[in-house]
């Protein structure tokens, strides 16, 4: 089968495409900059991920979901297509919301030109009963827009990944690591089902051959419901590291956001944008994914720890 992957150079991507290389498929993906997603699997693979890729190669072609330049040769002949594009950066192109419905615009008619069987798209979970941040609004939309192009399409809805190159699991690592004081503002109580990145590949995997009759639309948690503060601190616990903790009664997300940003070494805008996401509980609206899809869930701690240990197999993490 032809598969398109897009985003290859996220770890996500990165990850589905080492995977993918190991069974009988012809591998594809697109990028602006094609070098790129060389650059980032190697960066972002242990060697012998690397050394799978090279044995059976994953076509890059320059493509830009943005403009739509070189989508239609892209998706020629392509039966399964990933869609793992996040515009979260700041860019003079507009904002991340508008971009992300451009992309996705372009990229579900090329699809559909194409005659593409199915577009697999991993989004993020909606709160239930709460108005959704830009941020998740903006992953709701991109997901109608592909399922309305390409009726055969599949959403996994996640929320935290836990993986060595999850942005939203290094910036938890890293504050762990680098404040001296834990401050949690309000958001601390609320609870999401963080779930391991092993266990989201498999989903990915498993949707390319999902029977037609299973919802378009799957919420994919992991099988604990923890909340920010659980979280952080069996983090820490399976770092060894013992941080006291400083609760506020408020969110203060224009205030910290930058901090944090400037502690993990990320883009102040990403960090925002995910902070005003927690506003409530983010939980599965059902527990069917794992049983629909096949796939055995691994526990948080089970989840952190390979994570780390995948982590330091590419680079140092200093409070190991």
């Amino acid at each position: 089968m032809r598969i398109l992957i897009t985003g290859a150079s996220g770890f996500v991507g990165s990850m589905l495409a080492w995977r993918l290389a190991t069974g009988e498929h012809e591998l594809r993906a697109i990028s602006r900059e094609p070098e790129r997603v060389h650059s980032a699997l190697r960066t972002q693979l242990r060697r012998e991920r690397i050394d799978a890729l090279e044995r059976h190669p994953l076509e890059v072609l320059r493509a830009d979901a943005l403009s739509g330049e070189g989508l239609a040769r892209a998706l020629d002949g392509v039966e399964l297509a990933y869609y793992l594009i996040h515009s979260m950066q700041a860019s003079l192109e507009g904002s991340f919301s508008e971009r992300e419905r451009r992309a996705a615009r372009n990229f579900a008619e090329a699809a559909a030109a194409a005659g593409v069987r199915r577009i697999v798209y991993l989004g993020g979970i909606i709160p239930t009963g709460l108005q959704a941040s830009a941020h998740l609004a903006s992953r709701q939309e991109v997901e109608q827009i592909l399922l309305e192009a390409v009726p055969d399409s599949l959403a996994l809805r996640a929320s935290i990944v836990i993986g060595a190159g999850s942005r939203s699991f290094r910036l938890l690592v890293r504050l762990i690591e680098r404040m001296p004081v834990l401050v949690l503002p309000s958001w601390r109580h609320f609870r999401t089902q963080p779930i391991d990145a092993r266990d989201v590949i498999q989903m990915l995997l498993a949707a390319a051959h999902a029977p037609a009759d299973l919802p378009r639309s799957l919420d994919i948690g992991g099988p604990e419901t923890l909340s920010y503060e659980q979280m952080i601190r069996r983090i820490a616990t399976v770092m060894l590291l013992d941080r006291p903790r400083v609760t506020l009664r408020a969110s203060l997300t224009p205030l910290i956001a930058p901090v944090a940003a400037a502690l993990a070494a990320e883009d102040p805008q990403l960090i925002g944008a995910l902070m005003e996401g927690l506003s409530g509980d983010l939980l599965a609206a059902d527990e069917q994914a794992p049983r629909l899809l096949k796939v055995r869930l691994h526990d948080f701690d089970s989840a952190v720890e390979h994570a780390l240990g995948e982590w330091e197999s590419i680079e140092p993490l200093a409070a190991r």
